[in-house]
């Protein structure tokens, strides 16, 4: 098993992980679930972890219900079954169960403790790591959230054999980012290294360290944390249109053609963007952009703007990164 230690917490990966939470301190325990972690992962996660909850708590995936009105439910059901502040709240699942499950356990009667069980490659490597949670506004993404660290995160490898390829993919995304904005070295390995021969283990541990690196430099992302947004600007926007669209899209989909769009942004020379797009549109099915004016309201929403300009995080280069780039709707539109 491989740890990370962060500042306040550890990240546990492996396949003894799960035997390792420690919950007997703990006066009730609360998992949380949607429909797919119910079937395929909940039966594993109980039998590896030894764990008796006194409550499942089943709600819808996806980031269409990552709303307050979920909330809403998760809290009537801890109430109804009187939990007090000294039970554990446990995310069984993706992004959209532990960024709103960390975010309801972290209000419910002023906090309870929570831990991160991710199933997702996605939530492996970016989503369950560094305390940010949210939930979503009238499609505005992650527009009502706060900072709260986990008291663990336990990533079970296994888990990712749940997982249809396109899932893979998504998660991936958020690898190839932390490529491009830490890690030149890695960049070249993810080149030289198809998907399907990664070690899963070793990659998540890479990036989870990669990124716990930038985190306890900048816990509450002031400063050097804003890199990690790379992509996320435009991705954002590109997955809140979509949210109440026909088409249904991935966060790391929506990420791939922000990452695309963004290098375009970056003062990286020709040859360095060419690099970077071909491997993105090699690796990823890049959804279809919607146009800078379907974009718009949604860029203008972003949390990480000021003074009525969009803020990007952007590439100096393979591996170095900057934030706070602030550019006008004009300059933005060059790229569509």
């Amino acid at each position: 098993m491989k740890v990370v230690h962060s500042s306040t917490y550890d990240v546990k990966i492996g396949k003894d992980s799960l035997q390792t939470i420690q919950y007997s301190s703990y006066s009730a325990i609360a998992i949380l679930v949607d429909e797919h972690t119910k079937t395929n992962c909940l039966d594993i996660f109980l039998k590896e972890s030894q764990i008796n909850p006194k409550l499942i708590i089943e709600i819808h995936s996806g980031e269409e219900h990552k709303n307050l009105y979920t909330c809403e439910q998760i809290w009537q059901k801890l109430t109804t079954a009187q939990f007090d502040r000294k039970s554990l709240f446990i995310n069984l699942g993706g992004g959209v169960i532990g960024d709103m499950g960390g975010f309801a356990a972290s209000c419910y009667k002023r906090g309870i403790d929570f831990i991160q069980v991710p199933t997702t490659l996605l939530a492996m490597i970016d989503a369950s790591v560094g305390g940010k949670l949210a939930i979503d506004l009238e499609n505005f993404k992650n527009q009502i959230g706060l900072f709260k660290s986990p008291k663990g995160v336990y990533i079970f490898p296994k888990f990712l054999q749940t997982l249809s390829h396109r899932q893979i993919i998504s998660g991936y995304a958020e690898i190839v980012k932390h490529a491009l904005v830490a890690d030149k070295d890695y960049w070249k390995l993810l080149m030289e290294t198809s998907i399907e021969k990664l070690n899963w283990e070793e990659t998540i541990y890479h990036s989870v360290t990669l990124k716990n690196d930038i985190i306890k430099s900048d816990p509450f992302e002031e400063n050097k944390r804003k890199i990690l947004n790379f992509g996320h600007t435009l991705g954002h926007a590109i997955e809140s249109y979509y949210l109440d669209k026909e088409k249904d899209i991935l966060h790391g989909e929506a990420v791939a053609l922000g990452m695309y769009l963004e290098a375009e942004l970056s003062p990286l020379n020709i040859e360095k963007k060419k690099e970077i797009q071909d491997y993105l549109k090699s690796n990823f099915n890049l959804v279809d952009c919607p146009s800078l004016e379907q974009l718009l309201p949604f860029l203008k929403n972003d949390k990480k703007n000021e003074h009525d300009n969009i803020n990007f995080s952007l590439l100096n280069d393979i591996g170095s990164s900057s934030y706070n780039n602030e550019l006008s709707v004009e300059k933005i539109k060059a790229i569509f």
